[in-house]
């Protein structure tokens, strides 16, 4: 694997895994941005911001986890696309509501752009709303 695809698989696993910035700004410019077209995530406009705001959804979902289900590496456009499905269940404190008991299972890719080794930037395609209702957030 090419060092973007090394760095962008160390990124999404640290970052999916919620160990926050501490962990994830090793792989990324220290001003890397970040966008998303979900409610859920609006004003996150830096990956510093995202992989805290990630970090904090294990207090409400302390089982959260995901599985992998493509990875692909672009060289000719400087990034890496990662398909996964999102899993856990609103069983602690710190949500919208007191633990609902119920499970999300939510399809998410996340693309990498690279500058040199580091991301620049990265954007989330999520459906936050489908994710939200699964959890009786909304």
């Amino acid at each position: 694997m090419s060092s973007m695809g090394e760095s962008a698989a160390k990124f999404f696993d640290a970052c999916e895994t919620g160990r926050g910035w501490d962990a994830c700004q090793h792989y990324c410019h220290p001003d890397a941005t970040f966008s998303a077209q979900a409610g859920a995530l609006e004003g996150v406009d830096t990956v510093e911001a995202y992989t805290e705001w990630m970090k904090g959804i294990f207090t409400p979902v302390p089982d959260a986890d995901y599985e992998l289900r493509s990875f692909a590496v672009d060289e000719g456009r400087s990034n890496v696309s990662a398909y996964a499905v999102f899993t856990g269940t609103h069983t602690g404190d710190g949500g919208p509501v007191p633990p609902t008991g119920k499970r999300v299972s939510a399809d998410y890719v996340y693309v990498m752009q690279f500058d040199g080794d580091r991301i620049r930037h990265m954007t989330k395609i999520w459906n936050d709303a489908a994710s939200l209702k699964q959890l009786g957030w909304m």
